[in-house]
């Protein structure tokens, strides 16, 4: 099964997008925006850049679990993934948003 984007808004009415690998688990998570218009962005850079290995950033927590960062062209940060307890697992995860983070589905929960 392929993955998806989940669009949401917050209880202070914000937007965000998570990226949904095709077990449903998260595998990316947008930052908060103000506007719809702007998380649908988000996604459509998400699909733009997540094929594209110099646009992670892969980084160590303060409490030691690994993560990264999908970045646009203009180096800001698309999305963040999870903690996970090992540089393996992180990549895995790079793996997976590279896999799915090219889908046209996107599920509109606001």
């Amino acid at each position: 099964m392929a993955g998806w984007f989940e669009l949401s808004k917050s209880s202070d009415g914000q937007f965000r997008f998570v990226l949904k690998a095709g077990n449903g688990e998260t595998i990316l998570t947008s930052e908060l925006y103000k506007a719809k218009g702007s998380a649908e962005n988000g996604v459509a850079s998400v699909q733009a850049n997540c094929g594209s290995d110099e646009r992670y950033e892969c980084k160590t927590s303060s409490a030691g679990k690994e993560f990264f960062n999908l970045k646009a062209a203009n180096s800001q940060v698309i999305g963040t993934s999870q903690m996970y307890p090992s540089a393996a697992a992180r990549d895995a995860g790079i793996a997976s948003v590279k896999e799915n983070g090219g889908t046209k589905t996107i599920k509109d929960n606001t």
